[in-house]
């Protein structure tokens, strides 16, 4: 354990990126200590990525890019301007609720950091808004896309856990909500402490237009079930429905019915059972190239290969964390270094509450070194095994783990979303990390909420008959 510990930790202290540091340790246990032929390594990497709800990894990434460069980020800032600009902090506010939207179709926080919150940060910027203000909100709301669904990390962490990552994805909808209520208070509170004021005007009619917008996809599932109710078949139904909103959609030229359906039909579609998980990431592509090719007409040949050369990019660089923290798990496990610290941790408490406690402690302290897939691969055979034995439910634990590791992406010396946004706002890392800070505030009691109020994560999934 020492020597797999020790030479990850030392690789990392000396800048080895994490996976290197990962698949190096491992082939060091294993050429020591000679408890599996070489060849294991090839074959335990290969083991990792050969999963069938893996394949939603590089369908979400592709869709979060088509997304970006559909022209449905704009649209999206100009709905949220619309519908909250004129509050008080009212770019601030329109930063959240542009995440919220958008987060449901990206699945990852760094394509809502690089993606919307670009547009976000100048507008705020241009509006007099100081530049730590702009990239802290922006950071904070970022955390908010792996947790609305879809969501890259609920995808690995429902692999490693053997959980339904149906039942995930619905189980980060209240917990969700709740990060964004947190965070428009913190808004309101800074706009009052700082003197913010409103940013547009308060015009009903562009508020009554958002606000129609809304009523316009609400009421795709209710033509469905009357349509269905009527006698139609549920996939006539659907489609009729689908069309009647396309063309509603062309002939009043709504600025974002479109892109607030991508959820919509994300959801609907698993809750219905049409697609799997896996599935549903190919219908966010189907859907991003449809806006893109025919609605918005504003995607060319040269940005749809730009686009799928950053998703081949991206898709490698995580699959290979996937394959070689499979290695290094695997290895824990058989030196028997994973058990060796479930019973440290049993050693200190069998209270499930206590070890909720110390499980966030850790897993802050991970998220700030280790890669969000890294740490998740990592840490579920360790914990796993103790969160079933407490009578924790792993669904509920998966909110708890991927939420600790977003505040991670948010931490040097490894946060992604901090070099993200230290790069797109031009100021040092030191000064985005000082403008991070006070927007961790709500970050925490949102996690404090879902650590000890389990109906917070477990009722939507519960009443939809996705867990007992």
């Amino acid at each position: 354990m020492l020597l797999l510990l020790g030479s990850f930790i030392g690789f990392m202290l000396i800048g080895v990126p994490v996976a290197i540091a990962m698949a190096v340790a491992s082939v060091l246990y294993l050429v020591f200590y000679g408890v599996a032929p070489d060849i294991i390594v090839a074959q335990r990497m290969i083991a990792g990525v050969e999963s069938f709800p893996l394949l939603a990894v590089p369908f979400f990434i592709l869709a979060g890019n088509l997304m970006n460069i559909a022209g449905v980020t704009g649209r999206i800032y100009a709905f949220a301007v619309a519908l909250v600009g004129w509050m008080r902090g009212g770019l601030a506010q329109v930063n959240i609720v542009g995440s919220v939207i958008f987060s449901g179709m990206s699945g990852t926080a760094l394509a809502d950091a690089a993606g919307i919150g670009t547009i976000e940060i100048k507008a705020m910027r241009d509006h007099g808004y100081p530049v730590e203000a702009a990239v802290g909100v922006t950071a904070a709301s970022a955390t908010l896309g792996p947790i609305f669904p879809p969501s890259l990390p609920f995808v690995i962490y429902g692999m490693m856990a053997n959980v339904s990552i149906g039942a995930l994805f619905m189980a980060g909808i209240l917990p969700g909500l709740v990060m964004t209520a947190l965070m428009m208070v913190t808004v309101a509170f800074f706009a009052h402490r700082y003197g913010w004021g409103s940013d547009a005007p308060f015009e009903i009619r562009k508020l009554f237009a958002a606000s129609l917008e809304i009523v316009v996809v609400l009421a795709f599932p209710i033509a469905i079930y009357g349509l269905t109710y009527a006698g139609l078949s549920l996939n006539i139904s659907v489609a009729l429905a689908l069309a009647m909103l396309i063309a509603l959609d062309w002939y009043y030229d709504y600025s974002a019915v479109m892109a607030l359906m991508t959820p919509m039909i994300l959801i609907g579609g698993m809750t219905l059972g049409w697609f799997t998980p896996t599935e549903a990431a190919v219908a966010a592509v189907i859907w991003s190239l449809f806006l893109g090719l025919v609605r918005y007409r504003s995607m060319s040949f040269r940005s749809l290969a730009k686009a799928g050369f950053d998703t081949i990019e991206t898709t490698a660089s995580v699959l290979f964390i996937v394959t070689a923290a499979s290695v290094f798990a695997w290895l824990l496990t058989v030196s028997q270094a994973a058990q060796m610290m479930s019973d440290a941790m049993l050693s200190i408490t069998d209270n499930k509450w206590v070890f909720l406690i110390l499980v966030n402690l850790l897993v802050l302290f991970v998220g700030c070194f280790l890669d969000t897939i890294a740490a998740i691969t990592i840490l579920v055979p360790i914990l796993l095994p103790i969160v079933l034995r407490l009578d924790i439910d792993p669904v509920q634990f998966g909110l708890i783990l991927t939420l600790n590791l977003m505040i991670g992406l948010l931490h040097p010396p490894l946060g992604m979303v901090l070099f993200v946004l230290s790069r797109v706002a031009k100021l040092s890392v030191e000064r985005t990390t000082m403008a991070i800070l006070p927007w961790l505030i709500p970050l925490f009691a949102a996690l404090l909420i879902i650590t000890f109020v389990p109906a917070v994560s477990l009722w939507l999934p519960t009443q939809m008959g996705l867990i007992r």
